[in-house]
């Protein structure tokens, strides 16, 4: 047996990180699918008629059967039960499906069909749900979205599981060796999903002169479909591992829903989900409404239709200067020539520096917004390392939510200061989103690295879906709720609207987002409270949170 496990593909470093690729790629996109809608918000409004309620509610759909039917608790046991390799096909393929139904709705089949007109007269109110505010839909609200609501429910119940599977993925392939890294990397390139929406959403929508946003769905769903792919050959790889080492994948030692009580016990454990849930919850949410947000409180100027600016070729260049951007930034991390490592980040930084200067040429929100996660794929590689060989990272937990808390209120107060302002504004905007993107990567190097050391191997599966499942609770929460604050504290606005004063297009663009990004803000002191109390608990009880994880 000893022979086995030295010989065991996980030993091999090209065999591991192999595997890590696909379940990251996969990630990728999804992510890409899970923000799909996010930077053609002012369309969705000015095309099929979805006030800020109706996008808030529909966005929010994606964990409401994660958080209401207890999904994510059910994956967990699925996947403690199953294994990860049944797990991730199931969340492939579930995934795909919820894809196929969301851009089913938002086509031009759907409108006039006899499936619009029984959303239009169903689903206006959810006996039970109503009554406790939680329905997904409302009465008024859009057919489309209520469909499309309803495939990314479906789309939520697969993404979510292959959040949870990745990571066990992860442990199961990189335990006892680079762990915090292999899971900073991993987010890093699933972080540029975010990015890759933010370029190519609109470029679709609006590919040719004609608005059309179904056409960015379905680019979402071919992503899906090699996702998909992706899931499948790991499949194969996670299969002769087990092979190798003679393993069977859990099902030799079953679950057992006595354990849930063994994860709710630790006080470490709720520290850590709490934090989780309120630092994500401050983050997602705010990333479907952050080119509306932009959009709102900077000053674009049309770029003629003849200008090198409008064209599609600038869409392509400045993605692949993104992609040298991630790249280069990224690989110096793994460089062990002072020479080559220089290099490398003065690339990145040059890179950068153009990719920015073309987003600011383009004139258009979503290409300002598309610099969220580059920070964060240079430095996350780093934070995951530093934790794996210091440790620290209940204290890196701490500096995300503080860095968070600075940003959103420079949202707020700061960059409404600079409309007007053709260039200043832009330069606020940058910067602020980069150190947003910064303050998200210290916490998946620190966090989900750090529940390995709060529960018993056996349920680490049912471990991070009760994290997820908590997490989903604010992902479904506050994307609703700032679509609502945006209509509440915009009644002028909504009137106008309904009067017909101004058109929905024009709507779109003149919010102000003050409370909302209060509000968002707020999380992060109070997940700031909970670093704190997180890292007293640690010191006192040696959880290990503060320790590197190879030692």
């Amino acid at each position: 047996m000893t022979e086995k496990l030295k010989d065991a593909l996980n030993d091999k470093a090209w065999a591991r990180w192999t595997a890590l690729l696909l379940l990251a790629m996969a990630m990728f996109f999804s992510y890409i699918f899970m923000d799909i809608l996010s930077p053609i918000k002012d369309l969705m409004q000015s095309t099929r008629g979805w006030d800020s309620t109706a996008f808030g509610t529909m966005q929010g759909s994606e964990t409401f059967l994660n958080v209401f039917v207890f999904f994510l608790i059910f994956a967990g046991i699925i996947l403690d039960k199953m294994g990860v390799r049944f797990t991730a096909l199931l969340s492939g393929v579930v995934m795909l499906i919820g894809a196929v139904i969301n851009w089913y709705a938002v086509t031009d089949m759907f409108i006039g069909s006899g499936l619009e007109m029984w959303f239009t007269n169903n689903l206006n109110y959810i006996p039970g749900f109503d009554e406790l505010g939680i329905s997904p839909f409302y009465e008024g609200m859009p057919a489309s979205a209520k469909f499309a609501a309803v495939g990314f429910m479906i789309f939520g119940c697969g993404v979510e599981m292959a959040g949870i599977t990745v990571s066990r993925g992860i442990v199961k392939w990189f335990k006892g060796r680079e762990m915090a890294l292999a899971m900073g990397s991993e987010m890093a390139l699933a972080r540029l999903g975010v990015a890759t929406c933010m370029i190519f959403s609109p470029f679709f929508a609006k590919l040719g002169g004609d608005i059309d946003v179904s056409r960015s769905v379905a680019f979402g769903v071919v992503l899906l479909m090699i996702a998909l792919i992706m899931f499948i050959v790991y499949f194969f790889m996670d299969k002769k591992l087990d092979a190798q080492t003679g393993e069977a994948e859990e099902k030799d030692d079953p679950f057992k829903l006595s354990d849930l009580g063994k994860i709710l016990k630790s006080s470490g454990f709720w520290l850590v989900a709490l934090l989780c849930v309120l630092y994500y919850s401050a983050i997602f949410p705010f990333q479907k409404y952050a080119v509306n947000m932009l959009q709102c409180n900077l000053t674009f100027t049309e770029v003629s239709p003849e200008s090198f600016w409008a064209t599609n070729t600038v869409t392509i260049i400045q993605y692949i200067i993104m992609l040298v951007v991630a790249a280069s930034a990224f690989a110096s991390n793994f460089s062990k020539n002072k020479g080559m490592k220089a290099g490398l980040l003065v690339l990145s930084v040059v890179s950068l520096a153009v990719f920015c200067y073309m987003g600011y040429m383009r004139q258009s929100a979503e290409t300002v917004f598309a610099v969220f996660p580059l920070l964060a794929v240079g430095i996350t590689p780093i934070l995951g390392n530093y934790v794996d060989h210091k440790g620290k990272a209940a204290s890196m937990l701490i500096l995300g939510s503080i860095l968070l808390i600075v940003c959103h209120l420079t949202f707020a107060f700061v960059l409404p200061m600079f409309k007007g302002s053709p260039v200043g504004g832009v330069v606020i905007a940058y910067v602020t989103i980069l150190v947003l993107g910064s303050s998200f990567s210290l916490v998946p190097a620190s966090l989900w690295p750090s529940v390995p050391k709060l529960v018993d191997s056996k349920i680490i599966g049912s471990a991070y879906a009760l994290i997820f499942w908590i997490q989903n609770i604010g992902l479904w929460l506050f994307p609703l709720l700032i679509g609502k604050v945006l209509d509440k504290t915009n009644t002028e606005l909504v009137t106008e609207v309904a009067n017909g004063t101004i058109s929905p297009a024009q709507a779109a663009t003149q919010y102000d987002y003050t409370a909302p990004l209060v509000m968002l803000a707020s999380l992060g002191v109070a997940a700031l409270i909970i670093g704190f109390i997180l890292k007293a608990v640690d010191k006192k009880k040696g959880l290990g949170l503060e320790e590197p994880n190879i030692k």
